[in-house]
């Protein structure tokens, strides 16, 4: 293993066993949905916006949300109700994703980079943190911003917003990218982006995650624990997760 990503550290969190049977086997797990693709296709779209990029951006969510579509597996039932509403989310989001930014960033910003990939050694360990940021711009104060778009229905209540394994993701994307280019980790912050496709109003919200020493320590903990058990084989099943594993009680995991 030269590399392991948040999604790859996230499936180990969930259960070892799992890890194994996704990352070691090669058992193909979650293949994805209309949701997923959807995710996809607005993502590309908020890439294109904050690089004011002179295009249609529903077009542009039209054709990837069909690429997206096409690509997942043939025998899975797509519905054409949900697909169809999907569209009418998209036309909702798409014209606040400019305004939300500006108002957000009220003094201005600097577009550093978007989809900005990590690849950068893990301390000692031999092996690389690997990840994609969304969008990287810059305040006038000096500060870096990290952004990482999620789509969503409604929005996020409090739990998640504050559960570690949804907001470790910022904080190794903080933590490698102060490595990966030499900054101060006290001049980088962190944000998410909801992309609320049935929300009656504000279907984007940007809001920060802080991520101060106490926590840095903690995700670099989980991370280092991950690769240890890994490098040792140890695949316990989490049995707390059975229920919510798609190989539970199949020939995979019996």
């Amino acid at each position: 293993m030269a590399h392991i990503s948040f999604s790859e550290l996230k499936n180990w969190n969930f259960c070892p066993f799992y890890h194994k049977i996704t990352y070691i086997d090669k058992i193909r797990g979650f293949a994805g949905n209309e949701y997923t693709a959807f995710g996809t296709a607005i993502h590309n779209v908020c890439e294109r916006k904050i690089l004011k990029e002179d295009v249609d951006l529903y077009d542009i969510f039209k054709l990837e949300f069909m690429r997206e579509l096409a690509e997942l597996p043939a025998d899975l039932d797509l519905r054409e109700d949900l697909i169809l509403s999907m569209g009418q989310h998209a036309k909702n989001i798409i014209p606040e994703i400019g305004p939300a930014l500006d108002k957000y960033f009220s003094e201005g910003y600097e577009v550093i980079s978007t989809e900005e990939g990590l690849m950068v050694p893990i301390g000692d360990s031999g092996l690389n943190f690997k990840g994609f940021i969304d969008a990287v711009v810059k305040t006038p104060d000096g500060k870096y911003h990290i952004i990482d778009w999620k789509s969503c229905s409604w929005g996020w209540d409090a739990r998640k917003r504050s559960d570690p394994m949804v907001t470790y993701q910022l904080t190794f994307y903080k933590i490698f990218f102060a490595q990966k280019h030499g900054i101060d980790l006290k001049d980088i912050e962190t944000h998410f982006a909801l992309l609320k496709r049935t929300a009656k109003k504000d279907n984007v919200e940007i809001f920060r995650v802080t991520s101060g020493n106490k926590k840095m320590e903690n995700a670099k903990s989980l991370l280092n624990k991950a690769l240890f058990n890994i490098k040792k084989k140890n695949y316990i099943k989490d049995k707390r997760s059975c229920v919510k594993c798609e190989f539970y009680r199949t020939s995979h995991c019996p």
